[in-house]
């Protein structure tokens, strides 16, 4: 059966959004809410959150408001820290989750660092899904609007770090071969995200000059790679005939059928196939060192 998970009905806030949806990503995806005040619920639910005045683990209670607990913690970082504990979560993806979302989760709901006015950061966003509600109904139904939220950034964090870990392993085998084949470019079979995983291992002075790719629609892009990370140069640019041309005007250009788009800041360009990509790149010099 489905794990229930009690906390406090009416206004909502970040934590306790979050913490369920740590909850159901993590422990028991179809785990069920319950937002309550009566103590006998409270009482008879599996886990509770952020309601119930007591902090412990090993009963999977999870408030952080009463005077005997005097932590850091809201419950969104309380449960992160026990799914951690238990084996759920594993280390490098729950100090992500902590340095990306949970520290500031914390720090905002225990009145440490106040959301800056205008900055649409994720308590404000959760603080703005309460203010329709009126009535303890309408503010049910607007804390599972935002928990989908907190569900679905969870998914893509926890998806990042997953591309990460991969890069982290396919990324050095992808330069050595560039270097073994004796050309400057990196080919990947499937999309990773790249670049850290490229700098962390000496990318800065690697003869490599662009990166080779599938996208998500069939096509096939090549990237200039920058001389470091996060910097918006290029090692080596695209052609400058091919700058923000598109179809026919950028098969003329390239002399390659298939020739899709060039960004007019030469940094990446698309191509129709693999096939195609490696041809204009080779027939422009592009392809070996």
């Amino acid at each position: 059966m489905p794990v229930t998970v009690a906390t406090h009905n009416g206004p909502f806030h970040a934590d306790d959004v979050m913490a369920y949806a740590l909850i159901r990503t993590f422990y028991d995806a179809e785990a069920c809410i319950v937002r309550t005040r009566d103590p006998d619920r409270i009482d008879g639910a599996d886990i509770v959150i952020d309601v119930g005045g007591v902090y412990d683990p090993s009963l999977q209670r999870f408030d952080h408001h009463q005077a005997a607990y005097t932590g850091p913690l809201s419950s969104a970082g309380m449960v992160l820290e026990w799914l951690t504990d238990r084996g759920q979560i594993e280390p490098a993806l729950a100090k992500r989750l902590r340095t990306r979302l949970m520290d500031y989760v914390d720090a905002v709901d225990n009145g440490r660092v106040a959301p800056i006015q205008g900055v649409p950061c994720y308590p404000s966003l959760v603080d703005a899904l309460n203010q329709p509600a009126s009535t303890l109904d309408e503010f049910d139904s607007a804390f599972l609007v935002a928990n989908e939220m907190a569900f679905a950034w969870l998914a893509g964090l926890k998806s990042e770090h997953d591309q990460i870990r991969a890069a982290e392993i396919r990324i050095p085998q992808a330069m050595a071969e560039a270097v073994e084949a004796g050309r400057n470019v990196i080919i990947l079979e499937e999309y990773l995200t790249w670049k850290a995983a490229y700098f962390a291992n000496g990318g800065a002075t690697h003869p490599t000059e662009f990166t080779l790719f599938p996208g998500s629609d069939d096509s096939w892009k090549v990237v200039a790679i920058p001389p470091k990370f996060g910097d918006f140069a290029q090692k080596r640019s695209l052609p400058e005939a091919w700058g923000g041309l598109s179809d026919e005007e950028l098969e003329a250009a390239t002399g390659v059928p298939g020739s899709v788009f060039c960004h007019k800041n030469l940094f990446i360009a698309v191509f129709q196939t693999r096939e195609a990509a490696i041809t204009a790149l080779r027939t422009h010099g592009l392809f070996e060192r």
